[in-house]
């Protein structure tokens, strides 16, 4: 059998919670992302095959690819296809079944007509009948997941969720302007006031004990007040390389 092709735009954690679950069911999944993502839960992402080539998150491969043609041997091999295509140049040749825009932009996509038979959106942004045809809600709380079929998803309140009573404080956003260069790795353990990073030569130092959830990878420009890492006060190194509940809960609404 043909297996449904499916276009996810965006390789992020959360995309990557939708990829995973798409491909554990049987859907061909070929994920768009640009030349350098800005991901954060990089060892959770499938837009990590564009540094590396090629992925692994749990059990599931991602490879990167040059051309369509390469995306059906890489789907062939039992594996997700990732391209760098910021625009979905793409979309004709490939000719998904379902689209699902993950960029998670927060504002509407822009789209002139839907690009394919069932768009699907995440989060906040979007406009079911409008812009898509489906949206699945991305807050956490009684909806998390929920297919939204008219209207709109709940808003975005710009505040991170809350783990063991901390919130904003997991979030690590770049002090300035500049290259960010790690000074540590995701999953290690951080003290309280211990160097993770740097922006030149502003500093980005734990405000608390816990494990390094994500980073963004060294070498990658960064503008003040960007989230560039997570720090997790559950303390257990896991958690950076599985995919979380959250992301789950949505792959399963998509």
């Amino acid at each position: 059998m043909t297996k449904p092709r499916v276009l996810l735009r965006g390789g992020g954690d959360l995309a990557s919670g939708v990829a995973a679950r798409l491909h554990r069911a049987g859907f061909a999944v070929l994920i768009l992302e640009l030349a350098q993502p800005l991901v954060v839960r990089r060892l959770v992402s499938f837009a990590e095959a564009v540094f590396e080539g090629g992925f692994q998150v749990e059990e599931i491969t991602a490879r990167l690819a040059k051309n369509l043609k390469e995306v059906a041997s890489i789907q062939a091999d039992g594996e997700i296809a990732v391209m760098v295509d910021r625009e979905m140049d793409c979309l004709e040749g490939y000719a998904p079944l379902v689209l699902v825009d993950a960029r998670m932009m927060k504002r509407p996509p822009g789209y002139t007509a839907l690009p394919a038979p069932l768009v699907i959106g995440l989060g906040p942004g979007f406009t079911a009948g409008v812009d898509c045809h489906a949206i699945v809600e991305t807050v956490r709380g009684h909806t998390l997941g929920r297919v939204i079929w008219e209207g709109s998803a709940a808003a975005d309140t710009g505040i991170p969720d809350t783990v063991l009573g901390i919130s904003s404080q997991r979030v690590l956003r770049a002090p300035a302007d500049g290259v960010l260069a790690a000074e540590r790795e995701i999953g290690e353990l951080i003290k309280q006031g211990e160097q993770i990073a740097r922006v030149g030569e502003a500093a980005i130092t734990a405000p608390f004990d816990g494990v390094l959830r994500g980073l963004v990878k060294t070498g990658l420009q960064v503008q003040a007040g960007l989230k560039v890492g997570d720090l997790d006060p559950r303390k257990d190194p896991l958690y950076a390389r599985l995919i979380s509940d959250k992301s789950l809960a949505i792959g399963g609404g998509v």
